[in-house]
């Protein structure tokens, strides 16, 4: 009796597994695809080969091929008149034109009027006589000119330079007198952090 119950189970297995690998291939096949099929690339005819004509000689020996332009010419453009928007002339807006705005503040100043040689004289002539007193800021503003124009014409004989530069840098030791240990060490450090650069 338990041998008839045991084959009957396992012929009940047996047809159960087949059962459900029958289904399961059906079910797979019917199963949407998770691909999208791809169109393969097309290949387009070449416009050009259509409209090629070869040409050889009596011999064989030498072939010319023409081929026309794909768009022939229009006859309604001439050089007077041409069809192509970007050949023509550009049209004259009529009215104020729109601009648009100015990069650098000092370009709304008007520039000033130009200097003649007689400013331009006197001007290298004061700044010659006492360099000190008629300094490039000070002359800029008397001849109504800029300070980088001043040292442009009226530059600094070298030895002016040089007794200038050294009353300059004993302004800055005296200066430099008046600070604090504090002071002297942060200066020393950074000018030593900058040799590190």
């Amino acid at each position: 009796m338990s041998s008839a119950v045991s084959s009957f189970r396992l012929l009940a297995k047996r047809s159960y597994a087949t059962r459900s690998g029958s289904s399961s291939r059906k079910n797979t096949s019917n199963m949407p695809r998770t691909k999208i099929a791809q169109k393969p690339p097309t290949r387009p005819t070449d416009p050009l080969i259509e409209a090629t004509t070869t040409k050889s000689l009596d011999d064989g020996e030498l072939t010319f091929i023409h081929r026309a332009p794909p768009t022939a010419p229009t006859p309604h453009s001439t050089t007077m008149a041409p069809s192509s928007p970007l050949l023509r002339p550009p049209t004259v807006a009529k009215g104020p034109v729109r601009l648009p705005p100015l990069l650098r503040p000092s370009e709304y100043v008007a520039p000033p009027p130009r200097m003649s040689d007689e400013q331009l004289a006197e001007l290298q002539r004061l700044r010659a006589l006492d360099p000190e007193k008629w300094t490039r800021s000070r002359l800029a503003e008397k001849f109504n000119c800029t300070s980088h124009f001043v040292a442009l014409k009226a530059a600094m004989q070298p030895s002016q330079r040089k007794k200038a530069n050294k009353e300059f840098d004993a302004k800055i030791e005296a200066v430099k007198e008046q600070w604090g240990h504090r002071k002297t060490l942060i200066r020393e450090i950074a000018a030593k952090r900058k040799t590190f650069w």
